[in-house]
């Protein structure tokens, strides 16, 4: 593991996700372990922390998420866009050593049967909340925050440190057809 990564409080989980960043969802189920892209992804409470994305029915790693009733979100960075289109755009179904061929490299965290991707800036593991409506309907999953980290010199505190982390580490936000744009530089206003 990571000597940079670093447990987040789950009260603060939701700010992992928080300022909308492309993520990478990765589950498991009976030896298959898949990850896709996903831009649509966001906090939706605080306490228990919850999370919501959208996965498409067409999806591999929806049907391993509805079987296993868990799955992971990550914030992939900048050096990691090429990777992330490449698993947003190639399927289990098409290529069955998907992963393999990407050449991404998985990891767990303790107490947590989920393939996690290395080189995020977090991770956030989640418990399937099942919601048949909203997941048959509108392709919505929510899922509950059961553990989080990050990478201590992107995120510390509580907070993000885009500002004083290396640009590599931050965080891309996909607009369309693989273009990316990376967070850029904070501003800060007084209430």
């Amino acid at each position: 593991m990571n000597e940079h990564i670093a447990p987040v409080p789950l009260d603060k989980a939701y700010r992992l996700v928080n300022h909308g960043p492309t993520v990478l969802v990765s589950a498991r189920h009976n030896g298959v372990d898949n990850v896709m892209a996903a831009a649509w992804a966001c906090g939706l409470d605080f306490s228990p922390p919850k999370v919501t994305v959208v996965i498409d029915k067409i999806a591999a790693t929806r049907a391993l998420i509805e079987q296993s009733g868990y799955f992971a979100l990550q914030i992939p960075t900048v050096n990691q866009a090429a990777l992330t289109t490449q698993l947003g755009t190639t399927t289990l179904m098409s290529d069955p050593d998907k992963l393999a061929h990407s050449g991404v490299k998985l990891f767990e965290m303790d107490g947590h049967a989920l393939p996690l991707v290395a080189g995020c800036t977090a991770w956030l593991v989640c418990r399937l909340i099942p919601e048949p409506h909203n997941q048959q309907t509108y392709d919505l999953f929510i899922g509950e925050v059961i553990g989080a980290w990050a990478d201590s010199r992107a995120f510390r505190d509580g907070h993000w440190q885009f500002e004083s982390a290396d640009p590599a580490l931050r965080s891309i936000h996909h607009v369309a057809g693989g273009h990316y744009y990376a967070i850029g530089d904070a501003l800060t206003t007084r209430s």
